[in-house]
């Protein structure tokens, strides 16, 4: 959430950089500052009456008990009680009514961020690797995995509906590999306190991280059956929100950090408005597996952090030997919480192009001034407001993906890549008869 004494005070310079991300988006500032003047105006209005009612207040005890002044002042003090009263409650409205604004408002650009319209704005940073030479017309991972008999999607309708995925035998196999190839990487060399978090959250807790309330046709709610439980819960769309919300309402010591957590955790996404888009296979599923990188800092770090956590992302493509590039988003590209980054993109053969594969983000302070996350640089310091990054490190069903359609070969079979070996019990995929 932006700061609102940032937004008064800099209005002009706010909603240019919000006219960055799109037209639409600055034009959500024009009930702000109207409002915010009415607030002002409130609470000015509310301490006059407060003081004058003091005033009141004492001249009434000096008065004599049966006088009229003291009938008069007693009068006037329950008046001015009854607007101090009203003054506050307008107030409150006002400050909710601002919050609630605010809260559907995007993160700003960083300065760094490149401008642009869209997608094809976008700046490659870098590209690691080559496209594989497949020499014989490739296939798409839908009929590889089918061919193979390790994806079923049939059964996966029958049971959920369209958008879902059933994994036999060494697809399911090979799932688990990637996750347990990810988590070990990222504890054991990267650093990262694994963690493993509910799969159901609170609102508040995807609040914190921006999902809600802007976002809610994308998630899942569940149907509150626990009399007890006044709350609703939702199927958490990415580890980010549960490890990012862990210090919510927190304020933590400054030689604590940087904080470093990962998670692998199955997300759950309704892909409201993406209908006809990726409709076959597993690219755009409503449940899918993912490993989740989430750094929290001191705000003057947090581009360097942005820049190791990328780097942490980077070594999952390259140690699975996966042709990938690295693309910094333009400003209108950006996601909501968003105030740099940085897209990771793996070349999948079938459709002769890079497809998003992680996306690795610097928030700022946006999701820390939501979640209530704060330091103190040092003991006795007033607290101040932590940065967030997080990012896909990896979306282990686009991995499988890619290891299908980069490592296809003529004959049907697939080349599994060298670090997941030991796992598999074998160095290939080959064809098993279909159940």
């Amino acid at each position: 959430m932006l700061d609102l004494r940032q937004v008064v005070d800099q209005l002009d310079e706010v909603r240019a950089g919000l006219a960055r991300r799109s037209p639409a988006a600055a034009a959500q500032l024009g009930p702000i500052a109207p409002l915010a003047a009415e607030r002002r105006r409130l609470i000015a209005e509310s301490e006059k009456m407060q003081s004058e009612r003091n005033v009141a207040s004492k001249e009434m005890a000096r008065a004599d008990k049966h006088s009229p002044e003291f009938a008069a002042r007693r009068d006037e003090l329950k008046q001015l009680s009854a607007t101090v009263k009203d003054l506050e409650a307008r107030t409150t409205a006002c400050e909710s009514e601002l919050q609630e604004l605010l809260a559907r408002i995007p993160n700003l650009p960083a300065e760094s961020v490149p401008n642009g319209t869209g997608e094809a704005d976008n700046v490659v940073v870098k590209v690691w690797g080559s496209a594989p030479d497949q020499p014989f017309p490739v296939k798409a991972h839908y009929d590889i995995g089918t061919d193979l008999g390790v994806l079923d999607f049939e059964r996966a309708t029958k049971l959920s509906g369209p958008r879902f995925t059933v994994l036999w035998g060494d697809g399911a196999r090979l799932e688990r590999a990637l996750i347990h190839f990810m988590l070990e990487l990222h504890t054991r060399e990267h650093g990262y306190t694994e963690v493993l978090p509910p799969f159901l959250v609170k609102g508040e807790t995807l609040f914190g991280t921006g999902q809600l309330p802007k976002f809610e046709e994308d998630l899942f709610k569940t149907r509150k059956s626990d009399p007890e439980r006044s709350y609703d819960l939702y199927l958490s769309p990415t580890a980010e929100v549960p490890l990012t919300n862990l210090h919510a309402d927190e304020i933590l010591e400054g030689e604590v950090l940087p904080l470093a957590y990962t998670a692998y955790t199955p997300c759950f996404r309704s892909e409201a408005g993406s209908y006809g888009q990726d409709v076959r296979g597993m690219i755009r599923q409503h449940q899918f597996d993912k490993v989740e990188l989430v750094r929290v800092c001191e705000p003057e770090r947090s581009d360097e952090e942005l820049e190791l956590l990328t780097r942490h992302a980077e070594t999952v493509l390259e140690r699975l030997g996966l042709h990938y590039r690295r693309v910094a988003l333009c400003a209108a590209d950006l996601g909501f919480s968003a105030a740099r980054t940085y897209d990771l993109e793996v070349w999948l053969p079938s459709q002769n192009k890079f497809r998003e594969i992680s996306s690795c983000s610097n928030c700022g302070d946006f999701q820390a001034r939501r979640a209530k996350i704060r330091y103190r640089p040092q003991k006795g310091d007033k607290p101040r407001l932590l940065h967030t990054l997080n990012g896909s490190a990896l979306a282990v069903g686009r991995t499988l993906i890619a290891i299908l359609e980069q490592g296809q070969r003529a004959d049907g079979s697939v080349v599994i890549p060298e670090v997941l070996r030991a796992f598999m019990g074998s160095d290939t995929l080959r064809p098993t008869p279909r159940r």
